[in-house]
């Protein structure tokens, strides 16, 4: 059915073929993968339909934009923001400002709602149709000249000091961000040009010649990319830097041509959850709602052992196969005291080619591994690494592209073993 809406006047004079093009221009900024082409069909469906009927408007539409299920919901939302109801308006401004009150009662956003409206309302989008009640704009210059950047103060800013507004940025920066892994070098080869002699090719092509050998073949080594597994803590400490890394991991889950063969995601708290499937979900807000709803141990107690070996049980050898990276999000800080942590650590590192460790705790200056958890994990992961702000998911890359790069592992390591000597 079409998206649950009023009945709303339409323009007399839309201007319908320029304000077709704007709509599908918020429909691509929105995430929807709408090209020129889909904006010409789009205008000649309309001018063959015609404009009378609002819900033959409404589909025509929904039939040239709309070519996934996930995402009829985000054109719904976009297309009552865009062919509106200023009432509407205001509401999604209020999802974006909490300064700003819609005549609505106060609610929570729904999935797609505040991304609608980030696509509409990031003053990208010139000559928006005409409404009621549109009051004149006060232009402010602002000299920013002494000013720091923005976006550079919140690279290093902690994700738990972030205000509202904050992290809606960070957010956006965070789906941004590209987490590209070098292709690995295979045993298997192929028969292309290459630097290795093929003889079985060449005394194939002697045979078509009389047993002539004429020419050598070569091949060479196939290049293939590994998986990318994620576990993240959900548990009461890690809460807010758990919704943040989700974010940054939805993105490189639905971000092509990024090199991964697959990305498979995790929660852990006090039981483990696969949320792979959730977050194939193109829309964010709504990957991420039905995650938390898979994930009934949010914000709850930890066990870090406990889950592991679940993942190790269960899960490793369908997801683990031919050297996965494997990246673990947690702050170490294990309750459960009669479990062998050190032990399913181990097996993890032992199934994976890489195992980065990133660890909010690393934001203090004088962090020092004297929890137990912290102890038993560290010698295992290949990279430790701080994961509080963006700056730190930025320097993933750096690990993956330099596997001998321990962050600040080594560092840790001689700081236990002094302790031990003592």
């Amino acid at each position: 059915m079409m998206a649950d809406m009023p009945p709303l006047a339409l323009p007399d004079n839309p201007q319908l073929a320029q304000n077709i093009v704007h709509f599908a221009r918020a429909l691509r900024r929105a995430g929807l993968p709408i090209g020129p082409g889909r904006v010409i069909d789009a205008i000649r469906a309309v001018q063959a339909a015609g404009f009378t009927h609002r819900a033959d408007f409404y589909w025509t539409l929904h039939t040239c934009f709309v070519s996934k299920p996930e995402e009829r919901l985000l054109f719904g939302q976009l297309f009552r923001l865009y062919w509106r109801d200023p009432r509407y308006l205001e509401q999604m401004m209020s999802l974006l400002s909490p300064m700003v009150r819609g005549t609505q009662e106060e609610r929570l956003a729904q999935p797609a709602e505040k991304r609608a409206a980030q696509a509409l309302l990031d003053d990208q989008l010139p000559d928006l149709p005409a409404s009621a009640d549109t009051d004149q704009q006060t232009e402010i210059e602002i000299d920013a000249a002494r000013t720091m950047s923005t976006q550079e103060r919140l690279r290093t800013l902690d994700f738990e000091q972030m205000s509202l507004a904050e992290m809606a940025v960070a957010k956006r920066m965070l789906a941004a961000l590209h987490l590209p892994v070098p292709p690995i070098v295979s045993r298997r080869t192929q028969a292309r040009a290459g630097d290795l002699p093929d003889w079985r090719g060449t005394m194939r092509a002697a045979m078509r010649r009389g047993g002539e050998v004429t020419d050598f073949a070569t091949k060479r080594r196939r290049i293939r990319y590994p998986n990318l597994v994620i576990l993240c803590d959900i548990s009461g400490s890690m809460s807010q830097y758990s919704r943040a890394v989700l974010h940054f991991v939805h993105s490189v889950a639905n971000r092509e041509g990024q090199g991964w063969a697959q990305v498979h995601a995790f929660t852990f708290g006090t039981r483990l959850t696969n949320i792979t499937r959730h977050l194939r979900t193109r829309d964010v807000d709504a990957a991420l709602a039905a995650a938390g709803a898979e994930a009934q141990d949010w914000e709850g107690g930890t066990r870090i052992a406990a889950c592991l070996h679940d993942f190790n049980r269960d899960w490793s050898r369908r997801v683990m196969g031919q050297g996965a990276v494997v990246l673990l999000i947690t702050d170490g800080l294990d309750r459960d005291k009669d479990a062998d942590l050190g032990r399913e650590m181990e097996r993890l590192k032992l199934s994976a080619r890489q195992l980065i460790w990133l660890n909010p705790l690393l934001r203090w200056d004088g962090f020092a591994p004297k929890a137990r958890g912290i102890m038993q994990m560290l010698p295992h992961c290949s990279s430790f690494r701080a994961g509080h702000n963006i700056a730190s998911l930025e320097g993933l890359a750096q690990a993956l592209a330099r596997p001998d790069d321990s962050g600040q592992k080594a560092r840790l390591m001689a700081m236990m073993s002094q302790e031990s000597k003592q």
